[in-house]
């Protein structure tokens, strides 16, 4: 299964995407108003992980960042 969110702004550039799931990562277009430490998105790699599946970022560095991820389907059990 994949899923994928789209966001307008910001992009992320080259250099930056490699470290982007990294803990406390403030990326250098972040001079936000809102708050945050970094964790959400390294919070997102390790779930995904943890459930066999993988985690990225795309963007061309200059106009938004879409977010996707992919995990196994499991059968349904029948108990």
């Amino acid at each position: 299964m994949e899923r994928r969110h789209t966001e307008a702004g910001t992009g992320v550039s080259e250099e930056e995407r490699p470290h982007f799931f990294e803990k406390f990562l403030r990326t250098s277009a972040g001079s936000r108003s809102t708050g945050g430490i970094g964790l959400g998105l390294a919070i997102a790699r390790s779930l995904v992980e943890l459930h066999g599946g993988r985690i990225w970022c795309e963007s061309d560095g200059t106009n938004g960042r879409t977010f996707a991820f992919t995990v196994p389907r499991r059968a349904a059990s029948r108990d």
